[in-house]
């Protein structure tokens, strides 16, 4: 699905840019792209970011 509109960044990209360390829409931004243009998308990227966080408390 897609995520950003704007750059064309899919839900698993984001998923894969945060597995790999991002931890805030501004480092998602920059690795992917998904939220550096109008913004729209943001509130989907913070729910992906939290989505990553609680798999990574659950692991633990």
């Amino acid at each position: 699905m897609f995520v950003c509109l704007c750059n064309g960044v899919t839900s698993q990209t984001v998923t894969e840019v945060v597995s790999c360390g991002a931890s805030t829409t501004k480092e998602v931004a920059q690795a992917c792209g998904a939220g550096a243009d109008c913004g729209r998308c943001r509130r989907t990227v913070q729910a992906i970011l939290r989505s990553g966080a609680d798999r990574t408390q659950n692991s633990r």
